[in-house]
């Protein structure tokens, strides 16, 4: 009995494992001479990829630094077309209950969108996770694309009824790992579509509850929780949360939703996992009332070892949008509804 108890702590501390794998795995391994690599072969072509995945991945000894090479080209070379995204978006919407017509439009826009991926390096999220997964396969790594919902600020959840996001899962060492090429290249501006490559790190191998606050895979199995995966519902309910986020938290643990309705004076409490440790001053608040916005350093506040621990009262009835910024970043949103 004695062994066979060994025996299940060790199969629990596996899974344990498999669920939580991220980029801390690798802290052993220097990067550098990966990102060099790739940034050596700016502006390379899509003609050839079996030619470029070599040449990114050819003098580098372990898989995970090979990915990176890849994923870091992929990242710096390719442009998120905004343009693209919304047409496409208008039209899966429109054909969305014509499972035909649908059908008929996911098949001609594929044609398309890889044209203009091979001819102008530019590409919608579908695009960056194929590219992604190719130049990984010729490099011998297993990587798979996943099709789910993805939120940002922008994303209207009332008409969020089809899947909107792609991204990958890549396997090193036996684990699975999840990556976001798509919002880690940079930001398109929604108003003139015009693309700035600003490079996110913390899409990288990133830690799947973090992954999870806005992303939704269809298959539940590439959330990597296991039966922690949060429900659809839950998915929606979310706190917004920002891609400087994912260079400075390893998970969001409180408030769950972002909608909040409380009473005054009522203590309102916030927790986060850091990434690396911060000074209490470094820590903000922008409250918008509507009319006006505070900036407060909430208190109190605790940070210990790698946990930041906030409470907050409201002292006054009132609609708040409430913005935490660290290090003068923007990192979450939320809403409160205070009553009497």
């Amino acid at each position: 009995m004695r062994y066979l108890k060994t025996i299940v702590n060790i199969l629990l501390f596996i899974i344990a494992k498999h669920s939580f794998a991220q980029i801390s795995d690798f802290n052993h391994i220097d990067f550098k001479k990966a990102d060099s690599i790739a940034l050596s072969y700016n502006n390379e072509g899509l003609y050839n990829l079996p030619k470029l995945a070599y040449q990114l991945t050819c003098n580098l000894d372990t898989d995970a630094e090979k990915f990176r090479a890849i994923y870091f080209w992929v990242c710096h070379n390719i442009s998120n077309n905004y343009s693209l995204y919304l047409r496409n978006k208008h039209q899966r919407h429109r054909f969305k209950n014509d499972s035909i017509k649908l059908k008929n439009w996911n098949k001609n826009f594929k044609k398309k969108l890889f044209k203009k991926l091979l001819k102008n390096n530019t590409t919608i999220c579908t695009g960056y996770a194929y590219l992604v997964r190719e130049l990984a396969k010729l490099a011998n790594i297993e990587c798979n694309i996943i099709q789910g919902y993805g939120r940002v600020s922008t994303t209207n959840i009332e008409t969020l009824d089809l899947p909107n996001h792609s991204w990958n899962a890549v396997k090193l060492n036996k684990k699975w790992y999840l990556c976001d090429p798509t919002w880690a290249s940079g930001i398109p501006n929604p108003k003139t579509n015009h693309f700035s490559f600003q490079y996110n790190d913390g899409f990288f191998l990133a830690e799947p509850k973090l992954f999870a606050v806005n992303h939704f895979p269809v298959e539940a199995k590439w959330s990597l929780l296991e039966d922690n995966a949060p429900t659809f519902n839950a998915f929606l309910a979310a706190p917004i949360i920002y891609g400087k986020a994912y260079e400075s938290l390893d998970q969001h643990t409180l408030p769950k939703q972002m909608h909040q309705t409380i009473k005054r004076f009522e203590h309102v409490r916030f927790e986060y996992q850091l990434k690396k440790p911060i000074q209490p001053k470094d820590v903000v608040f922008k409250i918008d009332n509507g009319t006006s916005i505070e900036n407060i350093i909430p208190m109190p506040i605790s940070v210990l070892n790698s946990t930041l621990k906030i409470e907050h009262q409201f002292t006054k009835k009132g609609f708040y949008d409430v913005h935490l910024y660290l290090e003068e970043h923007l990192i979450s949103t939320y809403t409160f509804k205070v009553e009497d």
